[in-house]
């Protein structure tokens, strides 16, 4: 049951941030718009919000997530993969600091939140291009020391592991056909992706919530299936920057 969020406001120069993603320029304005509608969704389902200012010279900041993970017993500061995003966890870590104990990634190990999938004590830790295979076993060090188990997942497509697979509740994961056919998943339930909604398997579950991007239809339709109350966003600038609903927030 997540109780509280930490969201970072977009800066003026988020449009400098990295992105692989040929959408379009993104508009300030309405990031800025979308972005408080994401917030104010958090906050109608209960959860309080902590809302940081942006960070000068980290147009990628308001992507929390990517700066840490946080179980019930620590939250571990990561050391991004992408150089121009270092800096943005040593911002995070007083913040984190005062709800929980503190733990680091350091080099030469990179990690990225948004590879790190939790599926109630088990962390899926995927090896991608922000995340390498020593961030990966560190954090895994970590998460033993307290009472957690972890898998390492290889990410051959796609920005994160989060991009392409996540946790809908009662043992369902929403993935995408590669992610599918990996032998880690075969214990839980799976809800395929269609090839051309893949973006959508960055969907977020609030507590019994599930929040998904607007424009999915067939996506939508596959999670009615399992009764929980859908709310849709329009996330398009983010999404223009590589971004998605989960790497907005840190949840806990």
């Amino acid at each position: 049951m997540f109780t509280l969020a930490i969201t970072r406001k977009p800066g003026d120069d988020f449009a400098m941030g990295l992105t692989t993603a040929s959408l379009g320029p993104p508009d300030y304005g309405l990031m800025t718009h979308q972005h408080e509608t994401y917030v104010e969704t958090l906050r109608s389902l209960g959860l309080e919000v902590i809302e940081l200012e942006p960070l000068p010279g980290y147009p990628d900041a308001h992507f929390v997530e990517d700066t840490a993970i946080v179980t019930p017993r620590v939250a571990i500061v990561t050391n991004p993969g992408a150089e121009a995003r270092r800096g943005e966890q040593e911002a995070m870590a007083p913040v984190l600091a005062q709800y929980r104990k503190i733990a680091h990634i350091h080099p030469p190990g990179t990690l990225d939140g948004g590879d790190v999938l939790a599926v109630d004590n088990h962390f899926f830790i995927g090896i991608s291009h922000r995340t390498n295979n020593e961030g990966a076993n560190q954090l895994g060090r970590i998460l033993e020391q307290h009472d957690h188990i972890w898998t390492p997942v290889p990410v051959e497509a796609g920005l994160h592991l989060k991009s392409g697979v996540n946790y809908l509740g009662d043992d369902t994961l929403i993935l995408t056909k590669t992610f599918a056919e990996l032998d880690i998943f075969t214990p839980y339930r799976k809800m395929v992706l269609d090839p051309d909604e893949a973006y959508a398997g960055n969907t977020l579950l609030i507590n019994n919530t599930l929040i998904m991007p607007a424009g999915f239809p067939k996506t939508k339709k596959k999670l009615e299936a399992l009764k929980r109350e859908i709310i849709e966003l329009d996330i398009s600038e983010a999404r223009k920057m590589d971004g998605g609903l989960t790497c907005m927030s840190l949840r806990f």
